[in-house]
């Protein structure tokens, strides 16, 4: 792993540094959490070992800061404290925190507890490959770019909003948070079985391609649904079939596959109905060009109650600021590129 030590103590940081090193992980270093987060701001790390106690950014405040930023991957922490007691082991976990290690530490517990969190990273691999098989539907339309990433986050926006609102509290918890990140990258996954012909035309499809379009939403459903069987276990794999089947019914029931309404729609496909309806009004398509956010906008509020839940409205109404900046980001990152 790519590990960032973070500790005042020259001493520590030379022994964390040679013990890990030895283990053959590559290990940069920071004398406090400021210059951790100048680090992190150019490199991607999947593990930080850093002491509780620092001058100017502690390790709790590095935990919050790691924890408030939007990063590509997760970063486990594990803080290094002379500390004990259940008050600041809550402390800790409340900051941020994944694990602690006492000090001094033992070599042995410190290369153990890297190890614990090799497999904890090591589950994001899963992910990555949600992400890639969603990447290989979406690379057949080269006007796309980016759209996976921009529907997740803005699904994760509202999503999270509910969960601060308390809407819809049976359902909402931190746990369909991240599994709404997760998964909504596949909601159309079923284009793969689609034809070049319908689904880069550039104009208006007829009903008959129209029909044929429509079965992205069982296609996609069926693949997961394979998948779900061979692993029951699996709850990222149930809310993967229920978005890529539920992502284009609408709120009136006019909507397909199945033609559900209200409450009948699951609550994750609702969700990212209102994310990538967005996302395709200030996207260009082969068929259109470039919506303005006020025009999406309108457009949405016009839909409130006929397409989209209500209450999905009112949380987009409510994060709207952070959805421009979701889309800016993407495609500043896009011009960069080219």
């Amino acid at each position: 792993m790519r590990i960032l030590i973070v500790d005042d103590e020259p001493v520590s940081l030379e022994v964390l540094k040679f013990a890990l090193a030895e283990a053959g992980h590559e290990v940069d270093c920071a004398a406090d959490g400021q210059e951790a987060l100048r680090v992190l701001a150019k490199g991607d790390y999947q593990l930080i070992i850093s002491d509780w106690e620092m001058p100017n950014l502690n390790g709790l405040g590095l935990c919050r800061a790691i924890r408030g930023r939007q990063l590509g991957s997760y970063v486990y922490i594990i803080l290094l404290t002379a500390r004990n007691g259940s008050a600041s082991i809550v402390e800790g976990l409340a900051a941020g925190a994944d694990d602690f290690i006492s000090k001094p530490f033992d070599p042995d517990e410190l290369m153990a507890r890297v190890r614990v969190a090799e497999r904890i990273v090591s589950l994001e691999t899963r992910d990555m490959t949600i992400f890639a098989l969603a990447k290989l539907a979406e690379s057949r339309d080269s006007e796309t770019g980016e759209h996976l990433e921009r529907v997740q986050n803005y699904s994760r926006l509202l999503a999270d909003h509910l969960l601060r609102t308390g809407q819809y509290p049976e359902e909402i918890n931190p746990s369909f948070v991240k599994l709404i990140y997760e998964t909504s990258p596949l909601h159309d996954i079923g284009k793969v079985a689609i034809p070049d012909c319908v689904l880069l035309k550039p104009g208006r499809l007829s009903d008959e391609e129209f029909d044929i379009m429509k079965t992205h939403t069982t296609m996609g459903a069926q693949t997961l649904e394979a998948a779900a069987r061979r692993y029951p276990r699996a709850a990222y794999l149930r809310m993967a079939r229920e978005i890529a089947e539920s992502h284009h019914e609408k709120w009136n029931g006019t909507g397909y596959p199945k033609g559900l309404a209200g409450d009948q729609i699951p609550l994750s496909g609702r969700i990212v109905a209102v994310a990538d309806v967005y996302d395709a009004l200030v996207s260009k398509r082969v068929y259109k060009g470039a919506f303005t956010h006020l025009t999406a906008r309108s457009i949405i509020l016009e839909g409130k109650g006929n397409h989209f839940d209500p209450v999905l409205v009112e949380a987009f109404l409510a994060v709207e600021k952070q959805f421009i900046e979701v889309h800016q980001h993407f495609s500043n990152a896009l011009a960069e590129a080219a």
